[in-house]
């Protein structure tokens, strides 16, 4: 028994040696961190100091420590930043669908601000600024080298003001100036409308009440047809839809879904990782649903394609979307300012990331341009047999088959003008239609 005790002593001893002699480096290590940490504060510290007493001009202190702050952010990604508490509040205030401003949703690429997407009915909509366009310069300032923040300060002004930007776009050799008044925006988030058969829910932005919108304009659309039996399905147009609360998305796309994964977003930390599944009910009741997606399709717009994409219950139509994979957390903080902070990146029900690399639609179709200075063709009525002098009637339908035929041909030809009109969309419409005719449910 006594050799038994002091073996295991021994061995106790050993352990605590090993123990000691394996966490001794590791603490200085830490330690070191910990050292070289407060020694860049001080450096900090020290910066602040010299900037204080002996800038060529007096400086406001709180702005230096606000600069510094927003600096730090904006140096991990695009999307993470400061918000000082006026910028804070019109955050709020934009998520419940009301705000002043152009109407466009930006990023900043190459030094310059990068329209992600104009927003539907706003003033910056309405001058014709479009998805990719890159702003260079406001009222003839150069905002190259501003951060984002500074960038969207010099395009705010009072309502009714009047903004002029420099555009560069692609496929355009030179540079143009755009005017645009500014205005309060007031977003219908989401527009609802029926082309034929087919309705067709515009989603301009996921605020606080789109998933509102959208079940209260499917209704309504669907009780005006008749029931749901009259309608051939879905068109949910995402296009130049910059996103929003992530809430909102999830819930649009259960509004479609029966069971399984919408989304999951993982941090840093794995325990941190959330998983979002759809309940029973579609509020389509399992008719066929196209999606439109383009390059200002982003965020929010994403997570719903990506997981009605992913469950094939809806073919997704258009162009890559913008590729905006990350979740961002707003922090409050101190004085009523708050904190920008990308936490998570997103992942569709298969896995997939779509950061940097966006929904890749199952059906690429381009929306052509038009030239407005192309002339417009003027079209030929072509002669049929039954404008020739003396033709045979048809003798295998009654005169109402033919009715019936005649209403059914132009219902078809109203729906293919709007090709003219918006190429994308006529597109989605035909194929439902074309899902209808074969019974595809």
């Amino acid at each position: 028994m006594k050799k038994f005790f002091m073996a295991a002593a021994g061995g106790t001893l050993a352990g605590v040696i090993a123990t000691t002699q394996v966490a001794g480096p590791l603490l200085a290590q830490e330690a070191s961190a910990n050292t070289n940490v407060y020694q860049q504060l001080d450096l900090f510290g020290d910066i602040f100091e010299r900037i204080r007493a002996q800038y060529v001009e007096e400086v406001d202190e709180a702005d230096l420590i606000e600069a510094a702050i927003n600096g730090m952010l904006t140096s991990l990604d695009p999307h993470s930043g400061y918000l000082p508490p006026e910028d804070a509040e019109t955050m709020r205030v934009r998520t419940s669908g009301e705000f002043g401003g152009l109407g466009i949703e930006v990023t900043q690429e190459e030094g310059f601000v990068k329209v992600v997407a104009p927003m539907d009915g706003t003033p910056a909509d309405q001058a014709g600024i479009l998805a990719g366009d890159f702003i260079t310069h406001v009222d003839g300032e150069s905002l190259l080298g501003l951060t984002l923040d500074d960038a969207v300060e010099l395009m705010r002004g009072p309502v009714g003001s009047e903004i002029i930007v420099t555009v560069v776009r692609e496929d355009v050799d030179d540079p143009f100036d755009v005017s645009i008044v500014r205005d309060t925006i007031k977003l219908t988030a989401v527009r609802a409308r029926t082309e034929g058969e087919t309705v067709v829910l515009r989603v301009s932005t996921f605020s606080d009440q789109t998933f509102a919108n959208l079940r209260d304009g499917l209704e309504k659309q669907v009780e005006e047809a008749g029931g749901i039996d009259n309608i051939n399905g879905v068109v949910i147009d995402l296009r130049n839809n910059p996103g929003g609360l992530l809430n909102q998305a999830i819930r649009v796309s259960d509004a479609f879904l029966e069971k399984g994964e919408i989304v999951s977003t993982r941090g840093r930390n794995p325990a941190d990782g959330d998983r979002f599944n759809a309940t029973p009910g579609d509020l389509s009741d399992g008719k066929p649903i196209v999606v439109l997606i383009n390059g200002g399709s982003a965020s929010a717009s994403e997570i719903v394609a990506g997981a009605l994409q992913d469950h094939r219950r809806a073919v997704v139509v258009g162009t890559k979307s913008f590729g905006k994979g990350s979740v961002q957390t707003v922090m409050p903080l101190r004085g009523d300012g708050a904190m920008r902070l990308t936490t998570a990146r997103y992942y569709t029900p298969s896995g997939r990331s779509i950061q940097a690399l966006g929904v890749t639609p199952d059906i690429v179709v381009e929306q052509p341009r038009r030239d407005p200075n192309a002339e417009e063709e003027e079209g030929r009525e072509l002669r049929t047999e039954a404008d020739l002098r003396g033709s045979l009637d048809n003798d295998s339908l009654t005169e109402d088959e033919i009715r019936q035929i005649e209403e059914d041909r132009a219902k078809i030809e109203e729906a293919a003008k709007l090709r003219e009109e918006d190429y994308q969309l006529a597109y989605a419409i035909d194929i439902l239609r074309g899902l209808s005719a074969l019974d595809v449910e």
